[in-house]
């Protein structure tokens, strides 16, 4: 605790004299709601919860938020980095899902969904392609690195197809993520567990948790960003 109280002293006396700004992107949308989840909630809902809550603990930080997407309104994937162009750093939000293969069906509420409870977890990704490939990764370990130091426990079910860029803080290299390679700027897509995982969807969907992790990601993107500064 003394050292994460240390870190955020730090970022927050750098962030006073150099400011930053984050392209926060919320995964999804109204007309593509992403992966459902094992309650039959779509995946866009969660990522907007948790930009919800990440916005204000970057803003804590000293950081400028750009809002991306947070109505749901952007139709195509080109348009987001295109909407973070001259910001720091890019972070879109995402939950995960798992192949179609380890899925089952129960009952809830009267209706008939899918879900695993094989595999749960926290991950981040990255691209060779991106024009910042190496504060991409610091940043995606940064991150990495403050989930787990706050008891968050990542996913490996994304290896080998996702091959790993730093397998301790749970980032994989996924090169041909438009989100990723198609930007001007650092850009990492984060996803924040797996939403057809029933207990995990459970957690994710608790507002004090959401804020707990959203405090460890925002730790994280201000010590990347102003490290060295």
């Amino acid at each position: 605790m003394k050292r994460r109280t240390f870190i955020v002293a730090a970022v927050l006396a750098l962030s006073a004299a150099h400011a930053a700004e984050v392209a926060l992107d919320v995964g999804h949308g109204l007309a593509d709601p992403g992966a459902i989840s094992a309650r039959g909630r779509g995946e866009f809902e969660f990522n907007r919860d948790f930009a919800q809550a990440l916005a204000p603990a970057l803003e804590a930080r000293g950081i400028t938020v750009r809002a991306v997407n947070f109505d749901g309104a952007i139709g195509s994937l080109a348009a987001r980095p295109q909407a973070a162009a001259g910001a720091d750093f890019f972070l879109s939000l995402h939950h995960d899902s798992v192949r179609e293969e380890l899925l089952q069906e129960w009952e809830w509420n009267g209706e008939t969904l899918s879900y695993s409870d094989a595999h749960a977890g926290f991950s981040l990704y990255v691209s060779r392609d991106n024009p910042a490939p190496e504060m991409s990764g610091r940043c995606a370990s940064a991150i990495g690195a403050m989930l787990r130091r706050a008891g968050f426990v990542p996913t490996r079910h994304h290896f080998p197809k996702r091959p790993w860029a730093d397998e301790s803080n749970a980032v994989h290299v996924y090169d041909n993520l438009v989100v990723l390679y198609r930007t001007t700027l650092p850009a990492v897509l984060f996803e924040a567990g797996v939403i057809k995982h029933r207990d995990e969807e459970l957690l994710l969907a608790d507002p004090a948790r959401r804020e707990r992790m959203a405090d460890a990601v925002a730790t994280g993107v201000a010590a990347c960003l102003y490290a060295g500064k």
